[in-house]
């Protein structure tokens, strides 16, 4: 009898947890959802509003007359240029005025016609702010990184609730559309078959993060975990803004002056057997070098090489094989988030992550309503004392894992615990 009185209150202080952590939570991660979902089809949406697609031909320009069209017609300096995968795509080329936003101009590759542009990163560059806070800066940032660690708890909490038990399967949907307990299956049955995904997106999603992500590849890299270390001068936008996760955090061999065009540099990578997208960004200041980033489809395919600009030299040629464990992992987890590295299959099980997180943050407001008693909205019962303090012992191991996490928990408890105050002062 002390078992499952026990075992009742362990589960109400994880339901309250389950409620508290939805309901500060819920409109980012449905913002999120919404904004990753639509990410994952990038290159279909693009393809709908900008001239991204052409009619592939035989022969070509070299890059250096896509340049030079640009230029001419801008009247501003070329910063990259993206070679895509396909013939059958239109080249970008950037521009970017001091103070202002960048341009990108598409160009047919086979006569060096300028087909239209894009203005500041374009339509996914929005949804891609939207979905990372952005918009907002740093504090957006950060909040980010504390939603995610909310829905890592989330995740072991539905998990913990949905468990089947004696009389409660895990996957069914029961009673009648209008009814609580309808509601309730539709929702834990969604929580239930998705929280894995989730769980996966959440984590894979952290290390694009400031604080812990910027943490992360400190780690990495001081523990020789991540990219080859080299002497180097730090990157800045936006060749940092090209490169793949690991190699962020180094920069490029300083060299001088110089000297060859990018017709060169495109032979020169054409020879280091990179057949493939990529994107080639110029030498942002006297002494720089080239640098050509390939287009990550798979995390194997992860390459960058930078080209002194003087004597043409590869300086640098860092591939998949030079990853070390740390880094290997994050740029896999990245890619899998993205649903690029297991080809379609992968983007269907995001998406299907992404549609069962937006429809249990619709569902879950929907069931409080349900829930109400005697007409009002209340949170779940209470547990007893030492349940709540050794179940909030439990989910600050989550915090510490995820300081920013742990401190809106701390906030949480804090904020509970004075609102219990306050209502025991005034009754």
């Amino acid at each position: 009898m002390a078992a499952a009185m026990g075992s009742g209150a362990f589960y109400r202080a994880m339901w309250r947890w389950h409620f508290y952590a939805g309901l500060i939570v819920l409109p980012v991660l449905a913002l999120m959802a919404v904004t990753g979902a639509l990410y994952l089809y990038k290159p279909e949406i693009e393809a709908l509003v900008y001239p991204v697609r052409i009619a592939a031909a035989p022969g070509g320009v070299p890059p250096s007359q896509m340049v030079a069209a640009v230029e001419r017609t801008s009247g501003l300096r070329v910063t990259q240029i993206v070679r895509p995968a396909m013939r059958d795509e239109s080249w970008r080329v950037t521009t970017k005025a001091t103070g202002g936003d960048a341009v990108t101009w598409f160009v047919d590759p086979h006569d060096g016609r300028i087909l239209g542009t894009m203005q500041g990163g374009g339509i996914m560059k929005v949804i891609k702010d939207l979905h990372s806070l952005a918009l907002t800066g740093a504090v957006g940032n950060r909040l980010v990184e504390v939603v995610a660690g909310w829905a890592i708890l989330l995740c072991i909490t539905g998990l913990y609730l949905r468990w089947p038990r004696r009389g409660q399967p895990a996957l069914a949907v029961r009673g009648r559309p209008g009814g609580r307990l309808f509601w309730r299956d539709l929702h834990g049955t969604l929580g239930f078959a998705s929280a894995l995904v989730i769980l996966f997106l959440a984590v894979t999603g952290m290390p694009w993060t400031e604080v812990w992500g910027g943490g992360l590849r400190a780690v990495v890299a001081a523990n020789d975990l991540g990219r080859p270390r080299a002497p180097v001068i730090p990157w800045t936008a936006p060749a940092q803004e090209a490169l793949p996760w690991a190699l962020r955090e180094g920069g490029a061999a300083k060299g001088a002056v110089g000297g060859i065009g990018i017709d060169a540099v495109a032979d020169i990578v054409a020879q280091r057997g990179v057949s493939g997208g990529y994107t080639l960004v110029l030498p942002a200041t006297p002494g720089a070098p080239w640098l050509v980033a390939t287009m990550v489809e798979r995390a194997q395919d992860a390459r960058a090489i930078t080209i002194d600009a003087a004597s043409g030299a590869v300086v640098q040629d860092i591939a998949w094989r030079n990853f070390g464990g740390g880094a290997r992992v994050v740029e896999w987890g990245i890619a899998t988030h993205q649903g690029q590295e297991y080809g379609e299959a992968n983007r269907l099980l995001m998406l299907a992550g992404c549609l069962c997180l937006l429809l249990l943050c619709l569902t879950a407001p929907i069931l409080w309503w349900k829930r109400r008693r005697n007409g009002r909205l209340c949170a779940p019962p209470d547990a007893t004392p030492a349940v709540r303090r050794t179940v909030a012992g439990l989910m600050l191991v989550i915090g510490l894992l995820f300081p920013l996490t742990g401190l809106s928990m701390l906030a949480a408890l804090a904020g509970e615990w004075l609102a219990g105050r306050l209502k025991r002062a005034g009754e």
